[in-house]
């Protein structure tokens, strides 16, 4: 009787292993429902902010010039340099030591479409604050990873309190959207909110024209103001 539950006892386990190898599973592999409960949770866009509907970022239209750039968050730096007492550059941990400001703010294409949006980021003006712009710099040059540029007085970007984003309605900006960083150009035409931003210049040239604005669009961008100059001739 002995060797009979012996036997019945390895056919038991025999069928178990079976069981795994048909299943896929490895007896060693972590508890699949306890895997789930340990994954991080998703990033879910917000709709609203303090009682004002806010529009989604699949409300965005994609009209990058060279396509949706993917930047590598391992390798990335910010450079701010130009006339300034000391260049800098900052990794995304660097950054993320920055103090945060939020705005809910509205872009406005000269495609005729606008999205409404929260969006978080980091004070330009505490930026420059690292590098100290020399006395004779007058504006910020903007440069993105697929070669666009674009400016802005230094008055407005500290006027206007301008941010860098690389959060909207709560959830970290989309690589579609210029992740790791957006400029958030308020009251400005949406060529001015350049995307994938990798380098801040500082600058004494106040007529320096940018990707769009050496096509013709007009270089202070502002929404109440004229869209074109006259169109120029691409080359």
């Amino acid at each position: 009787m002995a060797r009979t539950r012996v036997l019945v006892l390895m056919a038991l386990l025999g069928l178990a292993a079976v069981a795994f190898l048909v299943l896929g599973l490895d007896s060693n592999e972590a508890d699949p429902v306890s895997m789930q409960a340990e994954a991080p949770p998703q990033e879910v866009e917000i709709t609203d902010y303090q009682g004002v509907a806010l529009g989604s970022i699949e409300d965005f239209r994609e009209n990058s010039i060279r396509g949706v750039q993917e930047i590598d968050p391992a390798t990335y730096r910010l450079v701010v340099d130009g006339l300034v007492s000391q260049s800098a550059s900052f990794t995304l941990d660097e950054l993320a030591t920055f103090d945060r400001a939020e705005k809910l703010v509205t872009l406005h294409c000269v495609e005729g479409w606008s999205v409404q949006a929260l969006w978080e980021g980091i004070r330009l003006g505490d930026l420059l604050d690292q590098v100290s712009p020399a006395e004779e710099a007058n504006t910020v040059i903007f440069h993105a990873s697929d070669g666009y540029t674009t400016s802005l007085s230094l008055i407005t970007v500290h006027t206007r309190n301008l941010i860098i984003a690389d959060r909207i309605n709560d959830i970290t900006l989309p690589a579609e959207l210029g992740y790791p960083f957006q400029l958030v150009a308020e009251d400005k035409w949406g060529y001015k909110w350049i995307r994938w931003l990798t380098r801040i210049e500082l600058s004494d040239d106040p007529e320096y024209q940018g990707f769009w604005e050496s096509r013709g669009f007009n270089n202070i961008g502002d929404t109440d103001g004229p869209i074109m100059d006259g169109f120029l001739e691409r080359e």
